[in-house]
Parts: C-alpha cells; structure tokens; sequence
C-alpha cells in the first residue's frame, strides 16, 4: 500500500485548483491567483472598496497602490517560483485595470448602490451590515445594473463566492438572497427570467 495520502481505493482525490495550476504565494505580500483575472479583479475591487469604506483612505490613494508599474508577471511566475521572482510585488495590468474600473464604477454610483443595497435587505441598516459583505454587495449590485456585458447569474456567482472567501459563515448565504432579491428588480433587458 501507497504512503500517498492523495491514494484511496485505487482513485486519486481531486486537488483543490483552479485550472490547471494552483493558487501560490510568492512572498513580499504578492499572491498570484490562478483563476481568471476578471475574477482576481473582483475581489481586489472589493478589498479596495472595504478598504475606502472603512478608512480615511481617499480612493486615488488606495487605487495608487496597485499600479505600480505597466508590467506583467512573466509566464514562469504561474510555473514555480525562482529565486529572482520572490520579489514581484506587482499585480497585472488587466487585473489592476479591472480592479480599478470596477472600484471607481462603485464607488462613483454609490448614492444609487445604497438604496438598492437598502430595499433588498430592509431589516439590515447598511452601516449595520458586514464590512467584507457590504463591499461585495455593493460591487454585485453596481455589476448588475452597470456593466451589461456581465451575466446576471456571473455577478451573483462571484459576489457569491467572494463573500465565501473573505466573509463570515453565512455571508455567502446573505449575499446570494439579497442579490437574488435584487435579480427579480433588474429591467427586462437584465433579467432573463422577465423578457
């Protein structure tokens, strides 16, 4: 019998990884995340939505932070991590640039998010609501009304499965029935289940 733990009864167990190459960290506060970089910037829009929202921070501030330099991580990096690659501290320019028009997208129509936000979740004051979900909410919420070229059921899934990264034990649960209550208001055009 094997000593490989991945070994049970002649089948291997699926790994946890997205695609084909798992998540890695490469050191100095750099995190490559091997999902799609729509994705990665979604949850580094709403880390920066969180951050805003819950610091004095101004947004040119914080967005300043992930444009360092117009580089992309080199290929290798999503292979192994050599020593000269320790340092790479930079995020990808699709990614910052994502992450950048959805923050300020937000952050731009937020007196039209809140409402919303509010309406579909009336027995919780936003400023009583999860910081972690607050922000998620408010990204989803701006997807779904703002950016036609995002699915309905993607930005719902993303917010989802954000909240389940970043949130507390039920934020996933929370952000799905206020989104899916949101859904059932979107304009024909945006909502399937309507036209």
């Amino acid at each position: 019998m094997s000593a490989n733990p991945e070994k049970t009864s002649g089948t291997k167990k699926p790994r946890p990884q997205h695609g084909r190459r798992a998540n890695r960290d490469f050191g100095k506060g750099a995190y490559v995340e091997r999902s799609s970089s729509r994705h990665q910037g979604r949850v580094l829009a709403m880390q920066t939505l969180f951050e805003i929202d819950n610091s004095e921070h101004d947004i040119d501030e914080v967005i300043s932070r992930i444009h360092f330099e117009e580089t992309q991580l080199p290929e290798s990096v999503l292979e192994t991590a050599d020593s000269d690659e320790q340092a790479i501290d930079d995020v990808p320019v699709d990614v910052a640039r994502h992450a950048e028009a959805l923050t300020r997208g937000t952050f731009a129509h937020l007196e039209t998010i809140d409402p919303v936000l509010a309406k579909a979740a009336p027995a919780f004051p936003i400023n009583q609501i999860a910081a972690v979900d607050r922000s998620v909410l408010r990204l989803a919420i701006y997807e779904l009304y703002h950016q036609p070229d995002v699915p309905v059921g993607v930005a719902i899934n993303e917010a989802v499965e954000i909240a389940k990264r970043f949130g507390g034990p039920n934020s996933s649960k929370f952000v799905n029935g206020v989104l899916g209550t949101i859904s059932k208001q979107l304009p024909k055009e945006r909502n399937p289940a309507k036209a």
